[in-house]
């Protein structure tokens, strides 16, 4: 599937080890096999929405591996990832310890994508895209993704492609100070930028949504938007300020929320349509995930959406 008019994003995913049912592995050890990871939950949200998508990044020689390569053809996205018989692929558990609450827990040191250089990435399909879309999640994994993830917006800001970030700060792969100084070079290169309250203050100080939307807008994005979860998004995009209202549903799992919103915004981005759409396209997708266990399985297609509206007209 070509590129063209579509998303690039890179990034790694994991296999993902889940809990069947609520309570510690101490009492319950079923489990349940998937893959998962915010660039290729973004991928596969923006391929059920109808815009093509194209992933990038190396797996092991392995059978998850296998198994996350399969999943992606699937689902339609144009997997682009080396198989390195040296290292395996990332594992990511997730368990349930009640019904509030989901735990998750990363083993990804020394993994394949953990190896992801520049000499990994096919350019000319980053220089095709409509949209090349980075998190804050690569660069954390080691020099040589981060040079990945730099050449790849350094290569897509010179062929015009919009450069989309979504800040995704993962504590565990590395401290505040250390992420701020990271990603605020990639901020001011960015056309489209995402990050939840806490996220924005690895950039600008902390201060109330709005306040922190205008000091992203002035490094350079055009568009920032500040995901608030079950209170919405705050917006500034083209200089408008908009606030946007989360839509009310029976959470299953929050797990993949932020990436579906992400998905439903690129994707109406590279449609062409207005901020409004976009946004409400945004928060939808968002709300759709939540009602369904997994990362990305419960993203919703183009007939899922009409179903979330009427439920939303119920509730007002």
């Amino acid at each position: 599937m070509s590129a063209a008019s579509g998303l690039v994003t890179i990034g790694e995913a994991m296999a993902l080890v889940a809990a069947a049912q609520t309570g510690g592995w101490a009492h319950h050890r079923d489990l349940e096999l998937s893959v998962a990871g915010a660039e290729l939950n973004v991928a596969v949200g923006v391929r059920r929405l109808g815009r093509p998508a194209t992933w990038i990044s190396r797996v092991g020689a392995d059978g998850f591996g296998e198994l996350m390569l399969r999943e992606l053809r699937a689902e339609g996205v144009d997997a682009v990832a080396a198989v390195d018989d040296t290292r395996p692929t990332g594992l990511m558990v997730k368990e349930r310890p009640n019904s509030l609450h989901t735990r998750v827990r990363y083993y990804r040191a020394g993994s394949a994508a953990s190896a992801l250089t520049a000499f990994d990435l096919p350019l000319e399909r980053i220089q095709r895209a409509a949209v090349l879309h980075v998190t804050g999640i690569t660069p954390a994994l080691g020099p040589g993704p981060a040079s990945a993830v730099q050449l790849a917006v350094d290569t897509a800001r010179a062929a015009g492609v919009t450069v989309s970030l979504d800040v995704n700060y993962r504590s565990a792969l590395w401290s505040r100070s250390d992420a701020g100084e990271s990603l605020t070079p990639l901020v001011k290169q960015a056309d489209v930028l995402f990050a939840g309250p806490e996220e924005a203050s690895l950039i600008v100080p902390e201060a109330d949504p709005e306040d922190m939307a205008y000091r992203l807008a002035e490094l350079g994005p055009q568009q920032v938007v500040i995901k608030m979860g079950a209170d919405g998004a705050v917006s500034l995009i083209d200089g408008e300020l908009r606030r946007t209202p989360a839509i009310p549903v029976q959470v299953v799992d929050t797990v993949g929320a932020g990436d579906a919103f992400v998905a439903g915004y690129l994707t109406e981005l590279m449609e062409g349509a207005g901020a409004d759409r976009r946004l409400a396209t945004a928060v939808a997708a968002g709300a759709f995930a939540c009602t369904a266990l997994g990362d990305w399985e419960g993203l919703p297609t183009r007939a899922d959406l009409p179903a979330l509206q009427a439920t939303e007209a119920v509730h007002r």
